[in-house]
């Protein structure tokens, strides 16, 4: 009897096309906030960022048999990469728009580590794979992600601290205090009150939005990572520096995703890992996500935003959730809308980001607490302590090139090498990672095995 029920709340087609439609557009508006504030915080393109959220839904869909409700938005946990890249680029002479190509390729290959990891699945098992990425390693590298992003934030709230305020303090109250869809969309709920007080106050420049098309193409090949191919200034070892700082955040990423699919099976009460697999949700997020990033949109990753949508509405039919992807796909299609979220002050990103990466260093907390850290072992804390010391000390050593007096260019630190005639730089997350990873590999008492609570979601940059 209770598969009965759980079959029948699972299956949306009593409601009807309108309350499904209706039920779409709330995990649209769910996963709305965060999806766009990452491009507007790297100088990536909206309307990609769109396209690519709702495309690579699609496709997390087809992968695993259209049944997981998962919705893929833009990950935060790489921006930490994006603005090392472009700092490093502006030290080589090249823009901000010349240098996200170079970043974006990066991701792009972090996001076939997820190909192979679901191919080491899906031939070995998840259990015994999981084992060398426990939260001893993990949780120190997201920690490590806020603290390194948490200046850029506070440069950003300088320019009005006042709206910068309204932001947070809307975050906090909708987040503590909101009932329904409401504590749901803290971050949205934030960024649209403080965009108004800030228009109020005459803040916002909407000349932009006057001057944009309603009608347009989402992607400019200028932007994609085919536009550094044959440009006069095309630098191969900045690329492959670029490819060697990014890919290792996808280790901190994966977990998440494994964390993100437990939390969605044991809110649905289907166990995802084994059926559709692991190995399928693995395709599907990590081919999302290098395409994305090959045409110059964010890295995509599953959102827990939508998950307490789930949890809200007791409606986990998929169909709903691809009823969110096809009008984030339909937005992507107008330029003047990405011109309005363009738009949004300066100020306002500030205040939700300081919300946001101090939230990302506090996840890398709860995965440790979640998951029984045992910090009274040495080993334990040395690879911890090693992780943070390498990823703080780097990034933000002068020594080896940090400039954190300048606004937004607080990750540049990297330890730099010649490799024939190109020179390879590898960022404080980089470092850090492989060395937790080798140092928790071949110290003695390692846990046997680990997979994540189901109750663990660990959300890289989501509120």
């Amino acid at each position: 009897m209770k598969e009965t029920q759980n079959e029948a709340i699972y299956d949306a087609r009593s409601l009807g096309k309108g309350k499904m439609t209706v039920l779409g557009l709330q995990h649209l508006f769910a996963m709305f906030g965060s999806t766009v504030l990452v491009p507007i915080l790297t100088g990536l393109s909206v309307s990609a960022t769109l396209l690519f959220a709702g495309l690579a839904t699609l496709f997390m869909h087809l992968v695993t048999g259209k049944k997981v409700p998962v919705f893929l938005g833009s990950s935060f946990a790489f921006l930490a990469g994006y603005f090392t890249v472009v700092a490093q680029g502006a030290d080589l002479g090249l823009t901000q728009r010349e240098a996200l190509p170079y970043a974006c390729a990066g991701v792009a290959c972090a996001g076939l580590l997820y190909l192979v990891l679901a191919l080491i699945c899906k031939i070995f098992g998840s259990k015994n794979v999981m084992k060398f990425f426990p939260p001893v390693v993990t949780g120190p590298i997201i920690i490590a992600i806020g603290l390194i992003l948490a200046p850029s934030a506070i440069n950003s709230c300088s320019s009005n601290w006042l709206i910068a305020l309204v932001a947070i303090v809307v975050i906090i109250v909708c987040n503590i205090w909101g009932k329904g869809m409401i504590k749901i969309v803290p971050i949205l709920m934030g960024v649209l009150v403080s965009y108004i007080v800030a228009a109020l106050c005459g803040q916002v420049d909407f000349s932009g939005v006057k001057d944009a098309a309603w009608v347009g193409l989402p992607v400019l090949k200028e932007d994609t990572v085919f536009s550094l191919f044959g440009a006069e200034n095309f630098d191969a070892g900045f690329l492959l520096s670029s490819i060697i700082m990014i890919m290792p955040i996808a280790f901190a990423t994966m977990m998440e995703h494994v964390g993100d699919i437990s939390a969605i099976g044991s809110t649905i009460e289907k166990n995802l890992i084994e059926d559709p697999g692991l190995h399928r949700t693995l395709v599907g997020d990590g081919l999302g996500t290098t395409v994305a990033a090959l045409f110059g949109a964010p890295a995509n990753t599953t959102y827990g935003e939508n998950t307490g949508v789930l949890v809200l509405t007791k409606v986990y039919d998929p169909r709903v959730v691809r009823i969110a992807a096809g009008f984030a796909v339909l937005l992507s299609f107008c330029p003047k809308f990405a011109a309005l979220i363009t738009s949004m002050p300066t100020a306002t990103v500030g205040g939700v980001s300081i919300i946001l990466y101090g939230m990302i260093s506090a996840v890398g907390v709860r995965n440790m607490v979640e998951n029984h850290t045992d910090f009274q072992k040495s080993r334990n804390v040395i690879v911890a302590a090693v992780i943070l010391g390498l990823a703080l000390g780097i990034n933000f050593s002068g020594v080896l090139g940090a400039n954190i007096t300048t606004a937004g260019n607080n990750a540049t630190g990297a330890i730099a090498f010649m490799i024939g005639d190109m020179k390879i730089a590898l960022s404080g997350l980089a470092v850090a990672s492989i060395i937790g990873i080798i140092l928790n590999a071949i110290l003695p008492d390692r846990r046997s095995e680990y997979m994540p609570n189901d109750e663990n979601s660990s959300s890289l940059g989501k509120f």
